[in-house]
Formats: structure tokens, C-alpha cells, sequence
């Protein structure tokens, strides 16, 4: 796994003016302890933050792992399975991007649906493109509506995505790209498929092509700004969801509570499932333990790849009545969008 981003804000001192002023000198700010930016690239490198936005299960996540080459964010059929901004970066020869995963958009039923709504809209007006993601295999309905509304009122330029263009048909997509279009007036637009990988590198030069001229924000070794024990937390539930239907999906969050490396080829975890009520406990424990044993099984596969090492993990589950209302345990988890 590669090194995580650092969070710094090398900008605080300086106007708007003044960092386009330096940035066409080809002088690049840092801030006191932060890393060097890398301001050896060709002429007109470009670089900046792509944000990923529309309803559940669009295909953003698969998109961003796409883009990356390499599976860091979680995917599952079911809705609210982001729930963290995820950052990852994508570099080339004439561009370096930093892809944005925003949790979908939704009506929200508890606390945490407010938060995950909070968290994504808010990006959309803290990056360089908004990539608005539409499943061309699904009928554009009054959620997109709602989300093409926000997404229409930003400044930053705007790309349609139509993802899983090898579910559709050419008739069903050329009805989606109309009933798209009428939605937001786009700079650009571009039809993917992440799991066929059909025109993921368009996308990527669709996108860059609306990025400013700019340094490389982060060393090419660097790749997603979430800790280790953050990416431990969200394969582990990742299985839960794959495994499990109806409320449970919903109801459970994921602690990393132990992360350690006593040899070099060995990783030893321990993460805790939490559920709202008893009974959701039993399904994800199953009969005799074998629902967790499956889950465990499968996430510490990903986890070994992920890492590169032998892992050992264990887990339990635990019960944590109305979770999803308490603003105190959402921030625990790390839901919470002001702690992003």
C-alpha cells in the first residue's frame, strides 16, 4: 500500500491573486513543516481536485478505483456505502489529480444521512472539476434532479459521467445523455464503463484537460488520504455489506481498534462491527459464527493484498443502540462532514 497524503494547507497567508501570480512564475508555496512540492514537471503541467458527485450507487467509487489502478475505495450494490470523502491521487506525464469520492446524495432518513449529504455537497465548491456520475443503466429520476440543481449552481467547470455503458443499450444511452443534458449545461461530457474499463482514460483527459496549470500537490509515491486503520475499518464492513440485506447494512459502523506490525511480513488487527439492536448482531455473527468467519475471511484477503503481507484479524461485534442519531458517535466513526 502506498504511503498515505499528508493534510497541509500551504495558502493560509496568501490572496487568490497571489497564489494564480506565483503559480504562473512557476513559484510554488509551502507551508512551514509541510512537504516540498514538486515543481520540476513539464510545461504546462496541469493539476487540481476532481470531485465525484451524484446519487448512491452511480459508480463512483468503481470509477475512482479505475482511475487509480488499484482497489482503495469499497463498493457494494448497497446505498451509502461511501461514507467518507476519499481522496486518491492519479498521476501522468502532464497531470496529476486528485480524485474526490463523495458519499451519494439521498433523501436522508437519520443523522447520518444529513452527514454523508453534508459531506458531498460541500465539495462542490472546494474542487477544480465537478464530474457529475449518472448510471446510464437507471432512469434519471427527481433525485438527480436535486443533485444536478446543486451541481448546476457551482463555479468550477462541469463533466457528465454516464458510467456502466455496458449495462445500457445505444438507445437507452442517447436518452440518457438527452435527459442529462437538460439537467446542467456541461463543459464536457464522457461515457464510461470502470468494470470493462472502456474510456477510463478519457475521462481522465477530459477532466485534466479543465484543470489549472500547477505543481504536483503531492509526491508521486503517495496515494489516498486515508490511514491504514480507516481502510481496515471500511473493508471490514465492505463484507458486511456484501453479505447481509434489508436494515443491516445500514445500521452498522466499523472501528479499527488494533493495528500492529510486530515482524515485517505481519500485520496483526482487530476491528469491532457495530450494530443497533441484538437481533442485527446474531445475522452478522450467524450460526455458530460463521457469518463472521466468512467476513473475516474475505476482508483480511484484501487486506493481505492491500498491505502486502501476511495479516491476522480479528473481530467482534458489538451493539450500540440509535448510533446513526447520535451526532457523538458519528463523529467517532469518522462520518461526521465538518471533521473532513
Amino acid at each position: 500500500m502506498s504511503d498515505t497524503m499528508t493534510d497541509f494547507d500551504p495558502f493560509d497567508d496568501l490572496s487568490d491573486d497571489e497564489l494564480d501570480a506565483m503559480i504562473e512564475a512557476g513559484e510554488f508555496p509551502t507551508a512551514p513543516g509541510a512537504p516540498a512540492l514538486c515543481a520540476d514537471v513539464p510545461e504546462g503541467f496541469r493539476s487540481g481536485f476532481v470531485a465525484l458527485v451524484g446519487r448512491p450507487n452511480a459508480g463512483k467509487s468503481t470509477l475512482l478505483n479505475a482511475c487509480y489502478g488499484e482497489k482503495v475505495a469499497i463498493t457494494s450494490p448497497v446505498a451509502q456505502t461511501t461514507r467518507r470523502r476519499l481522496r486518491a491521487v492519479v498521476n501522468r506525464e502532464d497531470c496529476q489529480l486528485v480524485i474526490v469520492d463523495t458519499p451519494g446524495i439521498h433523501k436522508p432518513k437519520d443523522g447520518l444521512g444529513s452527514e454523508l449529504n453534508k459531506s458531498a455537497l460541500g465539495e462542490l465548491t472546494d474542487v477544480d472539476v465537478i464530474a457529475f456520475v449518472i448510471d446510464a443503466s437507471a432512469p434519471i429520476g427527481r433525485g438527480d434532479a436535486w443533485v444536478a440543481e446543486r451541481v448546476a449552481a457551482a463555479k468550477a467547470p462541469k463533466v457528465l459521467v454516464l458510467t456502466k455503458a455496458d449495462l445500457a443499450g445505444p438507445e437507452q444511452m442517447l436518452k440518457q445523455l438527452e435527459a442529462a443534458r437538460a439537467l446542467v449545461d456541461f463543459d464536457d461530457e464522457v461515457v464510461v464503463s470502470s468494470t470493462e474499463g472502456f474510456n477510463v482514460e478519457a475521462f481522465v483527459d477530459v477532466v485534466a484537460g479543465f484543470l489549472p496549470r500547477g505543481p504536483r500537490w503531492f509526491p508521486e509515491g503517495m496515494g489516498t488520504d486515508e490511514s491504514d486503520e480507516v481502510l481496515v475499518a471500511e473493508f471490514v464492513r465492505e463484507k458486511v455489506l456484501l453479505h447481509t440485506r434489508e436494515e443491516i447494512p445500514h445500521a452498522v459502523g466499523v472501528m479499527c481498534d488494533e493495528f500492529e506490525r510486530p515482524k515485517r511480513d505481519l500485520l496483526r488487527l482487530h476491528a469491532t462491527v457495530y450494530v443497533e439492536r441484538e437481533g442485527q448482531k446474531g445475522i452478522i455473527v450467524g450460526k455458530g459464527g460463521e457469518m463472521i468467519k466468512r467476513i473475516g475471511i474475505e476482508a483480511r484477503r484484501d487486506l493481505e493484498r492491500m498491505f502486502g503481507c501476511r495479516v491476522f484479524l480479528g473481530l467482534d461485534v458489538k451493539v450500540k443502540p440509535r448510533w446513526r442519531e447520535d451526532a457523538r458517535e458519528i463523529r467517532r466513526f469518522g462520518y461526521a462532514a465538518d471533521d473532513e
